[in-house]
């Protein structure tokens, strides 16, 4: 692995907290983890996804996030994909989180599949169990209550840290295409507003140093909304008022828009400035099959770390 590349720290200690003695089931020590996204596009693309899990493999890694999309937006969208998908992702040795992306089931209808079909489908495939997968099991913890059908809505905490995901998507959270699937936007976005309400109570309640939140859509694209509706707006302001008053290190990962990225995209309506304790970062994806190193260093203020270098 090519270890010369100094680590890009996020800037996000500017108005962090200092960090809090950590909690003896949250681990102490700093830890290092991948993170990836929006592949395999093909069968082109599933050995390289194969060649990135090998070398992967070969690094000191606590779990690998993938954030979505492992289909196009043309498909396939079959069950016979997603069962070879989830034996590659097997492959892995390292704990492995997968999280459904857009083209996994809300565009599936441009193929004839029904996407809330899709989506049962996705969560029998990857979701049913409580830990990761690859090796070395990670256990995991998803919503329940009146929101139990939202597996894919899973924490977990490391390093002192809260790991959270939610179903968030592209194509503009799968709302203004039909009246049916707005319907579902509302249902979802409820269960994602009380999942993250929720995780940062746990983050406060437990003195955690701080959260890291990932999702397969880009809350911040530039694109704009479709047909007049903001599919991102709820989130967006969630997300807002999480940063405002935890006050801690939070990092924002997700996918969709396929080039690295990473920037400081809220804004304090108070004071107009940039939200420095909220970072928001976009991982590679198809035709890039690359992989980012990420991790906790609980000795610095700054708290999360990310190195864009290729292999990491």
């Amino acid at each position: 692995m090519k270890r010369g590349f100094a680590a890009l720290l996020i800037a996000l200690g500017a108005c962090a907290a200092p960090v809090p003695a950590p909690l003896p089931s949250s681990g102490i020590d700093g830890l290092a983890f991948a993170l990836i996204g929006d592949t395999p596009y093909s069968e082109f693309e599933a050995p390289a996804l194969d060649a990135m899990i090998e070398d992967m493999n070969r690094d000191d890694l606590a779990f690998v996030i993938h954030v979505g999309d492992i289909t196009s937006g043309r498909g396939p969208c079959t069950d016979a994909w997603f069962e070879a998908r989830k034996r590659q992702f097997e492959k892995s040795r390292h704990p492995l989180i997968l999280i459904p992306g857009d083209n996994d089931w809300v565009d599936c209808h441009r193929t004839g599949f029904d996407p809330l079909e899709r989506l049962a489908q996705f969560r029998r495939i990857f979701e049913s169990g409580e830990g990761a997968l690859g090796g070395s099991r990670l256990r995991l913890e998803r919503q329940s209550g009146r929101f139990s059908e939202y597996r894919e809505h899973l924490r977990w905490i490391a390093a002192n840290v809260l790991f959270l995901a939610v179903n968030v998507q592209g194509s503009n959270n799968n709302l203004g295409r039909t009246r049916a699937m707005d319907a579902e936007h509302r249902a979802r976005m409820a269960a994602v507003l009380a999942w993250l309400a929720e995780g940062e109570r746990l983050a406060v309640e437990r003195k955690l140093s701080g959260m890291v939140i990932f999702a397969h859509g880009d809350p911040f694209d530039s694109k704009g909304p479709r047909r007049g509706t903001d599919g991102f707006a709820e989130f967006r302001a969630a997300l807002q008022g999480l940063a405002l008053r935890f006050g801690r290190p939070v990092l924002f990962v997700n996918g969709d828009t396929h080039f690295y990225k990473l920037d400081v995209p809220l804004v304090d309506p108070a004071s107009g400035r940039p939200i420095a304790s909220f970072t928001r970062m976009v991982v590679f994806g198809s035709p890039f099959t690359r992989w980012i190193r990420a991790g906790i260093d609980p000795n610095s203020e700054r708290l999360i770390w990310v190195n864009p270098a290729p292999g990491g």
